[in-house]
């Protein structure tokens, strides 16, 4: 007569249970960015010292994220989308998009047009990475 040995169920349960939970930290890690770079934001922040002036929006910005920013469009709501033309702290590349890395102040300056001295108006930034930053401006 053949007899086969298996496990209890005891033990079976307290294995699958323990392989469960190694799995789940695991996958908690990966989305939180314990390790790995999945987990890196970026984070605009813009300072009240941003203003319009003469046609011209002054935005004093700073990724307080762990990744890069990738800024791609910047809308004056009531006067339109502003055209970038220079950046401090940042680099413009070739499609008109600034990249502000990790940490990093500065400053982009961009033309609007209409302006209202004395208005206040909302500033929208777009990144690449899906967010939409908003900041209120006074024009000067």
């Amino acid at each position: 007569m053949k007899l086969n040995k298996a496990i209890s169920p005891i033990l079976a349960t307290v294995i699958l249970i323990a392989v469960t939970l190694v799995i789940a930290i695991g996958v908690i890690g990966w989305i939180m960015g314990i390790w790995g770079t999945f987990g890196a934001t970026e984070t605009i922040q813009v300072f009240p010292d941003s203003s319009i002036s003469s046609g011209t929006l002054t935005l004093h910005i700073k990724n307080t994220g762990t990744a890069s920013a990738v800024i791609y469009k910047i809308e004056v709501v009531g006067l339109g989308t502003a055209s970038i033309s220079t950046v401090t702290g940042g680099t413009i590349t070739a499609s008109s998009e600034v990249i502000v890395s990790p940490g990093v102040e500065g400053t982009i300056i961009a033309s609007v047009s209409n302006a209202v001295a004395g208005a206040t108006y909302q500033v929208k930034i777009y990144t690449r990475a899906g967010n939409v930053y908003s900041a209120t401006v006074q024009a000067k």
